[in-house]
Order: C-alpha cells, then sequence, then structure tokens
C-alpha cells in the first residue's frame, strides 16, 4: 500500500474516532452539530454517518422539529453495538479471587460478578473470558488486572506465583479474535481514581498500596499520564534500596511500630523523584490515625512546602476496575490520543 493511501485510510479512521467520540458525548446529534463539535465539513459527517449505520454502530432517530424547512436528521452512538470485558485478579490474606465486569461501549455495566478462587492461572482466566465471550457474543476487547508486572506482554513479577511466565495478552488475543490488555493493578487504580477527580489541568499524582501479606505497590499519573518506565518497572517501590533485605522488610510492613517509618521512606523517595500533588494511601496495613505520623516522619527528609497531600483512599478497588473499564475502552479506539501527543 503506498503512503498516500495509508494516510488516506487514518485520516479517514481518526474522523470516524471523532464522530463517534462526540456522539457518546452529546447523547445525539445532527449532522450539523457533529460538524461544529467535531471541526469536520457537513459532507463528511454526512458520509461517515451513512457508514456508521450501516453496521448497526450509529442509529438515526426521530426527525428533528422543524422551524418551517426540512427536518435535520438526528443520529444516537449505539452503545450497545459492542461490549468489554474487565477481569482482575487479588491474593489477600492468602485469598485468591477473581472480579470482573461486562459494560456497553459506553461504560454501562450490564453484568458483574466476583469467584473466589484456590489458584489463580492462565487457565482459569481463559475459562472466565470464553464464559463471558460465550454470553456475550459482541465483546470487542478484554481487559486483565494483575498485581504484579507485565513486560512484553508476559507476566514476570506477581503476587500470585501461577501467573508469572503466563503470555496472557498473545494467548487471548489469538483465541478469541479480541483486543486484550494486560495490566498492573496500581497503574489501573491510579488512572480509575485520576479519571475521577475530572482535574480542569494535567496533575502529578501516586496512589501507594500496602495489603496485609503482600509487599507494596504504586500507580503514578505523571502531568496526566501513567508512568510506566523503560520495562514497565515504575512502581515497584518495595525494591526501593532500604538497607534491611526483602524478608525484612515484609516483617517491618506488618507491625505498626516499623511500618511507618518504611511507609515514609517510601513516600519521602516518591516526593523526592516526581513531586506529586497527592499521594493517596490504600491497603488495610494504613490507618488514618497513622497518617500524621507518617507525614511528621517525611518532614524529616522533604521540606514541608514540597509535601504532597496524602489521604487514605476508601473503596480501592472501585477505582481500579474503573481503571480497567477505562484503558479497555480506550483499546477499542483509535490512536487519536497518539495523534494528539505529536502535535
Amino acid at each position: 500500500m503506498n503512503q498516500i493511501a495509508n494516510n488516506s485510510i487514518r485520516v479517514k479512521k481518526i474522523n470516524q474516532e471523532l464522530i463517534k467520540q462526540a456522539l457518546k458525548s452529546m447523547k445525539e446529534g445532527t449532522k450539523s452539530t457533529i460538524a461544529t463539535a467535531t471541526g469536520l465539513s457537513i459532507a463528511t459527517c454526512g458520509n461517515i454517518l451513512n457508514e456508521l449505520m450501516e453496521t448497526g454502530e450509529v442509529i438515526e432517530t426521530e426527525l428533528e422539529a422543524s422551524n418551517g424547512g426540512r427536518p435535520a436528521r438526528r443520529f444516537i452512538y449505539n452503545a450497545d453495538f459492542s461490549y468489554i470485558a474487565c477481569i482482575y485478579a487479588k491474593i489477600e490474606d492468602g485469598q485468591q479471587s477473581l472480579t470482573y465486569a461486562v459494560t456497553n461501549s459506553v461504560g454501562e455495566r450490564v453484568d458483574d460478578g466476583y469467584i473466589k478462587a484456590e489458584s489463580i492461572d492462565a487457565t482459569t482466566i481463559d475459562h472466565l473470558v470464553g464464559t463471558l465471550i460465550q454470553a456475550y457474543n459482541n465483546i470487542k476487547a478484554v481487559g486483565i488486572g494483575i498485581p504484579g508486572l507485565v513486560h512484553r506482554g508476559v507476566i514476570n513479577i506477581c503476587d500470585i506465583n501461577t501467573l508469572i511466565h503466563a503470555p496472557l495478552e498473545s494467548l487471548l488475543r489469538e483465541k478469541y479474535e479480541v483486543e486484550v490488555t494486560v495490566e498492573n493493578d496500581m497503574n489501573l487504580t491510579v488512572y480509575g481514581f485520576y479519571k475521577q477527580q475530572d482535574y480542569e489541568e494535567d496533575k502529578t499524582i501516586v496512589v501507594l498500596t500496602f495489603i496485609k501479606g503482600a509487599f507494596p505497590g504504586s500507580g503514578m499519573m505523571i502531568d496526566g499520564h501513567i508512568h510506566k518506565g523503560n520495562t514497565r518497572f515504575a512502581g515497584e517501590v518495595s525494591f526501593l534500596p532500604f538497607g534491611i533485605s526483602r524478608d525484612e522488610q515484609f516483617i517491618r510492613l506488618g507491625q505498626t511500630e516499623t511500618f511507618i517509618p518504611l511507609a515514609a521512606h517510601t513516600i519521602a523517595s516518591l516526593t523526592a523523584v516526581i513531586n506529586p500533588e497527592t499521594i493517596a494511601l490504600t491497603g488495610e496495613q494504613v490507618r488514618q490515625e497513622d497518617v500524621p505520623h507518617i507525614y511528621q516522619s517525611c518532614l524529616a527528609f522533604i521540606p514541608e512546602e514540597h509535601m504532597p497531600h496524602l489521604i487514605v483512599l476508601d473503596h480501592p478497588d472501585d477505582y481500579y476496575m474503573n481503571g480497567l473499564i477505562a484503558i479497555t475502552l480506550e483499546s477499542l479506539t483509535y490512536s487519536l490520543q497518539l495523534v494528539e501527543k505529536r502535535r
């Protein structure tokens, strides 16, 4: 395919995505209002809308009331044209579980559930994905959240040992022919939390978790974007140089008097490196009454004017799933974000 034809296809896909996103946010629109919202010509909007109606992705509704002239056609986005399935694996106090949600293309849930498991591996997740796709045959994308790190499509660090070395992305993509995203739990949690704040400008924030029976981890949004690092290792704060072995670190995390210095060391390190506005603490090891003590311990290293706002985040699993849903929906959109970043 020559470059001119390739560029034409890209432009058309971008225009289609602009119109779909406009309709999702507007709820309904005419060719004229869609053209105004997207900056495209009315003729371009009309051609693309006709194509999207042929596939069923856009629906024409009742004609707009006339003011004497020909009534304008109205269009809505068909939210049920495609679904996504989102699943996250978790281990807490030794109990492994899978939490799932199926949503339509605007993020409205049509199904959800929770499954306890003796052991979770690639086969366990594969079985659940297959069950959901069988129940909802218009699932176009699958999102998987894991308490670990994914590098080049393979899980190589994980609190659930039976998932280590599992190539979940390629396995599920090839078997079910859908888009697949496998992402770290903390990246998803911080993304879900960030989006819910509806900031007017880009911010730098961190979600830092201390779960009983596991090493801590963090998710970071830097200037409005998830920071994953060169090999997606960013946020693995349990590998900070605390001057003690990981075994000793694990013991100290479980005791209040030694937990606070470790938490303060972690927060001070994050503050010195990325200078976040807010650090949201999660996990049952964090108590609200500990926060002032952690803050004061940080002041031994960090000048107060540079300290982030420390909060305890209730119901982090809600942000986790919301972040997973958002990321999975974005996997179905054409790369508008990439185009915007390059400008």
